[in-house]
């Protein structure tokens, strides 16, 4: 996570990854300055090839005699009729602090340009905290702020880099007390094979658990989209599928991915009638100690209200923040989504009807979310 930062800003130049780095991609992008995100893994870029998205995979690196880390980024593209190449840079740029995000796009426009790329407009999502100075400043470089499209743009983050038992004890007492009350009531948390069956079963625990929460506005991607998607995390060792069972069928699920240091609760569901108490605090509690020995030295729990409407009763995600917050007691917002104008014309067109129309065709032929 970035934040502000008094250092002078790097300077970069933008490039294209070699064979042999986009051969060892994950190696890279763990190693940028934050450690880089699970969406722009390997396993993420081989799904979103099959859902519309061509991928590209970018290179900030410093100019001679910069000292800043190079970042690997990931970029998703389309072609947009009539208006030239769309390219997101999916929880990017990955550089040092919010100080060097313009001179990364800068780069990047330098290289659009030199290689006759046709991009008109990049959006970023840089994991970088919010606070006014963060917003003032990519508005003073020009980014136009756009709705956010992840769900951890705000989110609950939990440091487990210390030893277990310190880790229990950090929880918010709610959290740690149900914890405790599973494993003394004998509530059992069951790694589970990827399998087909077990995919089918998790996404109809999502799918049950979305639609009995009707006022969120969010909907369950495709089964083809969380098999692909699971499947290409679990093949590289990155994702684990978690059961509980009650009167002997899977009652709450959780499919939780380690990518360098950081663990995520990816994807979730449950059966809303259920009698163990705690199921769900105990499935949370087994993946963060997975993470652990799996060398993560943060959890992130991947979607809450924004920090000032956590109280909020009204806001469609205020039981999933109940939930989350009741292990670390703080919520992180992200600065979320912004467009980089490269050509001012054609964006226009894009953000005055472009994007919209784009995606309604989209959603229509496919059946798929556009983003």
């Amino acid at each position: 996570m970035t934040t502000l930062s008094a250092r002078t800003a790097a300077r970069f130049a933008a490039r294209f990854a070699h064979e042999e780095e986009i051969a060892h991609w994950d190696e890279h992008v763990t190693a940028n300055p934050n450690g880089g995100n699970l969406l722009q893994s390997e396993a993420f870029a081989a799904v979103k090839r099959n859902f519309g998205w061509g991928v590209r995979h970018l290179v900030l690196e410093p100019v001679d005699g910069e000292e800043a880390q190079p970042s690997y980024n990931l970029v998703l593209e389309k072609s947009i009729p009539l208006l030239g190449r769309f390219w997101y840079l999916i929880k990017g740029p990955d550089v040092a602090g919010i100080d060097d995000v313009p001179a990364a796009l800068a780069a990047i426009r330098k290289f659009v340009a030199r290689e006759k790329l046709g991009v008109f407009a990049v959006k970023i999502e840089p994991d970088i905290i919010d606070s006014e100075a963060a917003r003032a400043l990519l508005a003073g470089a020009g980014l136009v702020k756009v709705p956010n499209l992840q769900p951890n743009d705000s989110t609950a983050i939990l440091d487990i880099s210390p030893e277990p038992r310190l880790v229990l004890k950090s929880l918010h007492s709610r959290g740690r007390n149900a914890v405790r009350r599973a494993e003394r009531e004998g509530v059992e948390v069951v790694e589970a094979e990827p399998t087909l069956e077990n995919y089918r079963t998790m996404h109809a625990l999502m799918t049950g658990t979305l639609n009995a929460k009707s006022n969120t506005g969010a909907r369950v991607r495709s089964f083809e989209y969380y098999r692909q998607f699971w499947t290409e995390f679990t093949r590289r060792g990155q994702g684990r599928l978690y059961f509980v069972y009650e009167n002997g069928r899977p009652s709450v699920g959780a499919f939780v991915i380690n990518y360098g240091r950081k663990g995520t609760y990816k994807d979730g569901g449950s059966l809303q009638q259920r009698t163990q108490y705690g199921d769900s605090h105990l499935v949370q509690w087994t993946a963060i100690l997975k993470a652990k020995e799996l060398g993560c030295v943060e959890y992130d729990f991947c979607g809450t209200p924004p920090a000032d409407r956590l109280k909020d009763s009204s806001h469609p995600f205020h039981g999933l923040g109940l939930f989350k917050t009741s292990f670390t007691k703080t919520v992180t917002d992200f600065v979320g989504c912004w467009d980089f104008v490269i050509d001012p014309l054609r964006y226009r067109a894009w953000a005055s009807a472009g994007e919209r129309v784009a995606r309604q065709l989209y959603t229509r032929r496919t059946g798929q979310q556009f983003y």
